[in-house]
Parts: structure tokens; C-alpha cells; sequence
């Protein structure tokens, strides 16, 4: 019997993130050795994956793109084509692509206290359509599968379903032989996807209907920077890429913390730029006018008001109520209207998966992650030597990704001038358990109960500031709430006061109200 391979870094995906770590990984800790494993058979992540008319950014690829490599294509808000080439071209230019092993999903990873190693359990399927499993060893598990489920979307149980005449399509697996041309379209939806298939599917289309249960907060964005345009101009590629994102991270936290701090003003200033683009009050009282506060869920942003462009042509409208059920001709709602409809798309939302389903264990022993917290929102307490990629919620998300993935850098260095096996974060108060995902969206609220926790004071927070956290991250003492075990300790992972893995202190969580 042979040994299974070692490595000193596995990252999981190689989407965005994968790819940003990756190169992270390369530049700042070059002597080790890396791997990036994706159960995909290409590149891309996200942006392989969804292949619906007009898929986008919903964030300015100034911050959505690395801050390595300038982006230097025309739109600021850019179409999923476009970003697939730049990460994949960002891969080629750095070498990335050839660590990547395509097709090997992890079913198993489980930490060894006594070797203080990972051990990956590897599905492979090879071209034959043949699956085999594998093992390989870590040092440290880097998980940048993002939190979505890319295997099943959100579907909600419509009532005769089965008695539509039509065709029933969802998003995450777009049919390539649809022709929707000239025919009547249904969009069930009021989310990211759905504002960005409206407009797109309306210029084919012979009618296209968003059907919302309840309106969403939208706001028109340029879909050209015209000031990046002017700096791009006078500046090399490089330093203007930098201050055009310097810009951009300045204005999107203005403008969240603008939401947060004056709901009345912030609700005032979107309605009225949806009422001076639509034209119609009323309209905008009735579909575009929320009942929550803006940055309660996700703000939606329509490059060039697209959406409203369409309302405004006839091409497409907006309906607020329900589903009742499916009948033959189309969707019957709760009004008892009919909605008449040739094809029905299903943008009820998707699905949070932590981990890209990897349940994490430690001698053989499952880690319960609901009874987790997550430092710096990276590490989570009682898994050494892993660390998760989460994004930020009110902006791009690479941003937080690129930090985490500096901070999984910083960790490694940490770990070798120290001579650690091993290092886990543990708290040095008790925490009061709070979401992780501090969003009120549909999406978040039913699966968020399945992920680590976050706390409530200093690097237990997650905090959605850039600013903040890029101080945080880059320049905090790793030693305050690392706890590391020697390499040469005989069982790397017991030690003083009970040893990295005990258990974390907790209080129980607050009832409804609470702080």
C-alpha cells in the first residue's frame, strides 16, 4: 500500500473565489504546495453554472473583480460571459489553471488530531462516465464553494402544475433548444434573477409578465462608470483600476450605511428615482415599493433601468399577488385573474448549501456547525486548519473573499514561524449566538439555522465593512484567538485548558427582541 498524496493547501472550487485564493496562495506563501479541486468539469463557478438569458453581476466589476488584475473591459456592471473569460483568463495569465483537478468532488473530509492533517475522501468521475473514490491529505482545508446549492434550486410547490400546457423552466438549469420568441412568458419572481431575465427575455419575447408576490427593493445603476472611463483614460491599467475601486468600495458602504442609519430617506430617494424613470407613482407604489426597509434583503440593481425601460415600451409588466394555482392556459392568481402564458420560468430563488455540502469532521467525530462560531468570518471554532470563503451580503463579493483569502495566507506563515501542527479559533468570553447571514431574504431564513453562527463583539462579528475589516484582517494579532499546537507535540491537539477542541462557551441564544 501506498501513501496518499500530500499537499500543503486543498481549496474547494474553482470559481471567483478558488481562483482569487489560489493565486493568493501562490504569491504570498510560494514554497507551498497547492491544489484547487472542483467536482465541475470547467471553470467558472457561478458564472459556468447559470446560463439564463442576460445573466450579470448584480455589484461594479471594479470590486467584484481582483484586485490583482484590472478590469479592463467597457461595462461596469458586466453580463456572465464576460466574467467567465476574465476568471478564466486570470487563471491562464498566473498559471492557476494548472492546479486545478476537474471533476473530483469531496464526499468526506475528516481532521486527524494525532497527524494534524486533513484527510479528503475524492469522487472522481473520469470520461468514461466511470466513478471512482480517492484520499488525499492537507495540511489546511480551504473551502471556496461559495453557499448556494448548485445541484437544486428553491421550487416551491405550485398547486396543477402538471395541468400547464406549457413549458416550466428554471433558471439554474436554463434548456439550451427553449425558443421563447414571440411567445407569451411568465417570470415568477421579484429577485435578482428575475429583474435581470425580464428585460433580457423581453427583447425576443412576445410578452413578458414578473409575477411578484411582493415587491422588491430596485434601483437603476449606470452600466458604464463614466468616471472610470475618464480615469482609465488619463491613468496606467493598474493604478487607475485601483482608485476606481477605492471609489466604488467608498460609495457602496456610504450608501448602505445612508440605508441603514435613514430607512425613510433611503426609501425616499429609490422611490423617486424609480418614479422619474417609470413615470407613474402609483406604478411604483404598487409593484416597486417594498414593505421592509432598503438593505433589510439584498438591494437589486438594474444596469441602465433595464427593467423599467421594458415596463415603460409595453414589452414587459409587473404583477403583485400570488399563485393560486396552474391551469392549462397559463397561472390563475389569487385575484382569480388569469396570467395566459406559453412558458413559465420558476425565479423563486436558490438554495444555501454550507461548504458545497462537506460535513467536516475531527477524529471520525462530525462537527455539529450550527454550535459554531466563525472568526474573522473565515475560521470556525473546533475545525483546525479549515477555513470557509463567505462574501458580503451589501457588497461585491470579492472583497471579503480576497481578505479571507490574505488572512488563510497570514494563518499558514503564522503557522510555520511557530512550528504549529495545527491552529483553531477559540473565544476568550462567552458569545451570544447570532445568524450569520444578517439578511431577512426568503433564501437566508430557511437554511441559515444549518450554518456556524457569529457572534456579537470584536473578530466574532461579521461584520459588512470592507474598511473595518480589511484592518482587521491584514494587520490583527493571529495569536489572540489562535490557539496553536506544536508540531512536535505527540497529540497536536490536546492541551491547556481542555486543548484547542473544546468546546467553544456559549450563552443560550436571545429570545425574539433581544440584543
Amino acid at each position: 500500500m501506498t501513501a496518499p498524496e500530500h499537499l500543503d493547501v486543498v481549496i474547494v472550487g474553482a470559481g471567483l473565489s478558488g481562483v482569487g485564493a489560489a493565486y493568493r496562495l501562490r504569491t504570498e506563501c510560494p514554497g507551498k504546495s497547492v491544489a484547487v479541486v472542483e467536482a465541475r468539469d470547467a471553470m467558472g463557478g457561478t458564472w459556468d453554472l447559470f446560463r439564463y438569458p442576460g445573466v450579470r453581476s448584480d455589484s461594479d466589476m471594479f470590486t467584484l473583480g481582483y484586485p490583482f488584475r484590472p478590469w479592463r473591459e467597457a461595462k461596469s456592471i458586466a453580463d456572465g460571459p464576460s466574467i467567465l473569460r476574465y476568471i478564466r483568463e486570470t487563471a491562464a495569465e498566473h498559471g492557476i489553471d494548472r492546479l486545478v483537478r476537474y471533476g473530483t468532488k469531496v464526499v468526506a473530509a475528516d481532521f486527524s488530531t494525532g497527524t494534524g492533517r486533513w484527510t479528503l475522501t475524492l469522487r472522481r468521475r473520469g470520461a468514461d462516465g466511470e466513478v471512482t473514490e480517492s484520499t488525499l491529505t492537507c495540511g489546511f482545508l480551504y473551502s471556496c464553494a461559495g453557499y448556494y446549492d448548485y445541484d437544486r434550486g428553491h421550487d416551491p410547490v405550485f398547486p396543477g402544475i402538471g395541468d400547464f400546457a406549457g413549458r416550466v423552466v428554471r433558471p439554474q438549469f436554463w434548456p439550451e433548444d427553449l425558443d421563447y420568441a414571440g411567445k407569451r412568458v411568465v417570470v415568477i419572481g421579484s429577485g435578482a434573477t428575475a429583474v435581470t431575465l425580464v428585460p433580457s427575455m423581453a427583447g425576443t419575447a412576445g410578452h413578458v409578465t414578473m409575477l411578484q408576490r411582493s415587491p422588491t427593493w430596485i434601483s437603476p445603476v449606470p452600466g458604464r462608470d463614466r468616471i472610470a472611463d475618464k480615469v482609465r483614460e488619463l491613468l496606467p491599467a493598474g493604478v487607475a483600476h485601483r482608485l476606481v475601486r477605492a471609489k466604488n468600495i467608498a460609495f457602496g458602504l456610504a450608501f448602505y450605511q445612508f440605508c441603514r442609519r435613514f430607512p425613510k430617506a433611503a426609501r425616499r430617494l429609490l422611490t423617486g428615482l424609480s418614479t422619474k424613470v417609470l413615470g407613474d407613482a402609483e406604478v411604483v407604489r404598487e409593484h416597486f415599493t417594498p414593505t421592509y426597509d432598503p438593505w433589510d434583503q439584498r438591494l437589486c440593481a438594474i444596469p441602465d433601468a433595464d427593467l423599467f425601460q421594458a415596463v415603460t415600451a409595453g414589452r414587459a409588466s409587473v404583477v403583485t399577488d400570488h399563485v393560486d394555482t396552474f391551469v392549462p392556459q397559463g397561472v390563475r392568481l389569487g385575484s382569480g385573474r388569469v396570467l395566459e402564458a406559453d412558458v413559465v420560468v420558476t425565479a423563486t430563488g436558490l438554495r444555501l448549501l454550507a461548504f458545497g455540502g462537506i460535513e467536516p469532521s475531527v477524529d471520525g467525530r462530525a462537527v455539529p456547525l450550527p454550535d459554531q462560531f466563525l472568526w474573522r468570518g473565515a475560521m470556525i471554532t473546533n475545525l483546525p486548519n479549515f477555513a470557509v470563503c463567505v462574501g458580503y451580503t451589501n457588497a461585491s463579493w470579492t472583497l471579503r473573499a480576497d481578505l479571507t483569502s490574505r488572512l488563510v495566507c497570514r494563518v499558514v506563515r503564522h503557522m510555520d514561524r511557530h512550528g504549529y501542527a495545527a491552529v483553531v479559533p477559540r473565544p476568550r468570553r462567552a458569545l451570544e449566538r447570532r445568524p450569520l447571514l444578517d439578511l431577512a431574504s426568503g433564501y437566508v431564513q430557511r437554511a441559515i439555522h444549518a450554518f456556524p453562527r457569529q457572534g456579537h463583539v470584536g473578530a466574532w462579528r461579521v461584520r459588512q465593512n470592507y474598511v473595518l475589516d480589511a484592518v482587521a484582517t491584514l494587520r490583527g494579532d493571529l495569536g489572540r484567538d489562535l490557539v496553536g499546537t506544536p508540531v512536535d507535540r505527540a497529540d497536536p491537539l490536546r492541551g491547556r485548558r481542555g486543548g484547542p477542541l473544546a468546546a467553544a462557551p456559549t450563552v443560550p441564544e436571545e429570545p425574539t427582541g433581544g440584543a
